[in-house]
This record gives C-alpha cells, sequence and structure tokens, in this order.
C-alpha cells in the first residue's frame, strides 16, 4: 500500500517535530513516511542534533548510489553510525567498515576470498542442519517466536564459519544485539545506553582478545584462523585488528540476516504471499531478493566529506555528516516500480540492502544462501502459518528489525 502524507517542507534545512536520530520512529513510527516525502525534494535536508552536530539526509537511490561509491569524497574512517556522530570511530584504519581504499581493498583480500559464493557454497551442509534445528520446534502446536529463532540463526552460521564454541552463541548473540539495539528497553542495563554499550564492548572484545590468544597456536580452516594468518601492508594484522573485524563479522551477520524473513513473517503472514512462494519454490532468489530490499535491515551509513562538494542541488562542506539511509533508497520509485508492493517475483531489483561500492557487504553470500536454506526449509517443511499475537519492532536507528514475532504453523 502506498503511503501519502503532507507535502514535505521545502527548506533544505529540516528541524521540525521529526528526529530520524530517535530510534522510536522506527520501532513506533513511520519513517517511511517522512523519507518519501524527502525524496520528493530537488535538495538534500539536513537534521541538527545539537548546537555542534548535524547531518544531511540522502535518500534517493543515485544520492546514495554515489556517496557510498566515492570513497575519496565521502570517508567512512571516521565512522558508520550515527550513534557515533560527531567524534571519530577508534576502529577507523583498522576494522574492514571503516577503513576506506586503497587500504580496506588489500586488507580484505583474503576474508572476501574465503566468503566468495563458490566457498560458502561448499558450507550448505553445515548450514542447512543449523537452520532445520532452529525452525523444528515451529511444528510443534504451540506459539513459536520465530523472531527468537532468527536472531539466533546468524550465531549459528557464522559462529560455526569462525569455529566459535557453540555453548557461547547465545551470549554472542544477545551482546552483539545490545551493540546495534542499546536504546531497546529489552536489551538496555540499568545504568542507561552509554553504560550498556561499554559493558557489550568490553565483553565482546576481551572474549575474541582471550580466544585469538589461544588460537594462534590451533589455527584450523575457520574465519577466525584466516584473520590470524592475513598479511597486507608486508605484515600481519595486529591482535587489534583481528579482534575489531572479528567483532564487525559478527555484527554484521547479526544485521543483516534475521530481519527480512522476520518482515516477510510479521507483515505478509496473513497476505498470501507465503502460500504463493511455497506454491513456486522457483521464485526463492527473487523472494529473499525481495525481502531483503522491503527490511533493508541496515537503516543507514554515516559517511563525512572529505572535500567541499554539491550532493541533490546542495552544497556539502568538508567535513560535514551526510546519512544514507538504505531503507528509503531501496523504495524510491525511480528505481523500483511500485516501490511499496512487496513482488517476490520483483526483476530486476538492484536494492542496496548490503550497501554498494568497496564497502559492499564482505558477508553477502553467507547471508543470500542462509537465507534461501531458510525459506525452502521453512515453506517445504509448514503451512499454515498464522500470527499468534502482535509482532514487536527493535527500538533502533541503526538495525530495521523485529525482536518477537510470534506465530503457529503446521507441519506438512
Amino acid at each position: 500500500m502506498k503511503v501519502h502524507d503532507a507535502p514535505f517542507s521545502r527548506c533544505p534545512v529540516h528541524q521540525g517535530p521529526t528526529d530520524l536520530v530517535d530510534p522510536l520512529i522506527y520501532s513506533d513510527g513511520d519513517a517511511h513516511a517522512v523519507w518519501q516525502r524527502m525524496r520528493g525534494l530537488d535538495t538534500l535536508t539536513r537534521q541538527e542534533v545539537d548546537d555542534k552536530r548535524g547531518f544531511w539526509n540522502v535518500v534517493g537511490f543515485d544520492d546514495a548510489e554515489r556517496v557510498l561509491r566515492d570513497t575519496a569524497v565521502f570517508t567512512s574512517e571516521r565512522g558508520t553510525m550515527l550513534d557515533l556522530l560527531g567524534t571519530d570511530d577508534p576502529a577507523g584504519g583498522k576494522q574492514l567498515a571503516v577503513t576506506d581504499p586503497p587500504r580496506h581493498t588489500e586488507m580484505q583480500t583474503r576474508l572476501k576470498k574465503a566468503l566468495a559464493v563458490k566457498a560458502v557454497e561448499r558450507q550448505k551442509d553445515m548450514i542447512r542442519p543449523l537452520i532445520i534445528d532452529l525452525i523444528s520446534p515451529l511444528g510443534d502446536g504451540g506459539t513459536f517466536d520465530f523472531a527468537e529463532a532468527m536472531l539466533a540463526m546468524p550465531m549459528s552460521v557464522t559462529g560455526t564459519m569462525m569455529g566459535l564454541p557453540s555453548t557461547d552463541w547465545p551470549w554472542l548473540s544477545r551482546l552483539t544485539t545490545v551493540c546495534i539495539a542499546a536504546d531497546d528497553p529489552d536489551y538496555q542495563d540499568a545504568g542507561g545506553k552509554a553504560a550498556t554499550l561499554e559493558a557489550a564492548h568490553r565483553e565482546l572484545f576481551a572474549y575474541f582478545q582471550d580466544l585469538v590468544r589461544f588460537r594462534r597456536n590451533n589455527l584450523g580452516d575457520d574465519l577466525l584462523s584466516v584473520l590470524i594468518t592475513t598479511e597486507f601492508e608486508g605484515r600481519h594484522m595486529d591482535p587489534g585488528e583481528i579482534v575489531a573485524n572479528c567483532y564487525s563479522l559478527l555484527l554484521g551477520a547479526n544485521v543483516t540476516t534475521p530481519h527480512s524473513p522476520n518482515f516477510v513473517m510479521a507483515q505478509f503472514i496473513d497476505s498470501g504471499v507465503l502460500e504463493d512462494w511455497a506454491a513456486h519454490p522457483e521464485v526463492n532468489n527473487t523472494a529473499v531478493e525481495e525481502a531483503l530490499r522491503w527490511a533493508s535491515p541496515v537503516n543507514h551509513f554515516l559517511r563525512y566529506a572529505t572535500r567541499d562538494t554539491e550532493v541533490r542541488n546542495t552544497r556539502i562542506a568538508a567535513g560535514d555528516a551526510l546519512v544514507v539511509w538504505l531503507g528509503a533508497a531501496n523504495r524510491d520509485e525511480k528505481v523500483f516500480p511500485d516501490a511499496t508492493d512487496f513482488d517476490i517475483r520483483r526483476k530486476p531489483n538492484k536494492h542496496i540492502a548490503f550497501g554498494i561500492g568497496p564497502h559492499y557487504c564482505i558477508g553477502h553470500s553467507v547471508a543470500r544462501i542462509t537465507l534461501r536454506i531458510l525459506f525452502e526449509e521453512l515453506l517445504t517443511r509448514f503451512e499454515d502459518f498464522r500470527p499468534a499475537g502482535k509482532p514487536e519492532r527493535l527500538a533502533s536507528n541503526f538495525v530495521s528489525g523485529y525482536k518477537r514475532v510470534p506465530i503457529t504453523a503446521r507441519a506438512r
């Protein structure tokens, strides 16, 4: 259904009641209505956070593609998340997500090869039983929290590929979700957001520091061993770089993989979509891509201009922050006809749910293959999907997702 709202102000500096930093607009509001109005403008809009910090909103597909591709003019090295606006990310230049080419290109070579399609295809026999184990309780006849299973799914897959002990997966899954949704009351500690994030980061980094020390003398064919043995710039990664990229791998998996199936189940369970998908398994690949476009699980990427430039008839000064809203770009009618329709046969579908350009998600093949297997198993094993309660969204401005999706189904 298309969203219609009052015309948006023509003024490029938007200081109205809509606060795109506020996580509640993503859990309880409608950011898409705001973005739709913004896409109708011939300039960018700007949000001032306080008297020292603000950012430009990038909501059109072509503008988003330009900003994310041009790493010379729009750098990621100062940070990629709004929570770090106005401060420099301490992982800049160390972690792939916050390192620009040419260093980024050299740093990611071995990991990119290990996560390439052919390499991941060989992991199918490992991924499938993990997924079957997670969704099997759905056939018991009782209420099944689909979101809980999906939030555990990326850790099962990535944890196995990294060689992490399975006993640690639930704890690691919760900690990484805390890192991307520390505003959510279900994940926030009593000390507040800042204390919650600090504690989660401290625990995760200490965990990987200990694990790296042990694994240096116990190498295998897993992704952690790949990071430990990676050489670039004539040297091996140092411990800080290895730990930062372990964190990034887990965080990326937790953001991209669970939420597109959660969106499908939360928003289309009564629409006939699942029945159509099950009856036509040949659409599985295009349906997964449409789920990724629709959910756009990574809500935004932050960039900083390295020089004076112009985007969408708007002067951007060197040092200015720009926020690329991926969900907004993925509903751009100029690129996606009938963009507000969920079409499991949509083709072409050049969504940017995984980003675009040099920072295109390095784990996209793992995520895609995992999701294809998930829907294959889900739709061949179960039918008569029904809601069993109200779905609940995560309160986060970085990840677009659900934390609860209670459903029932019957075994076929």
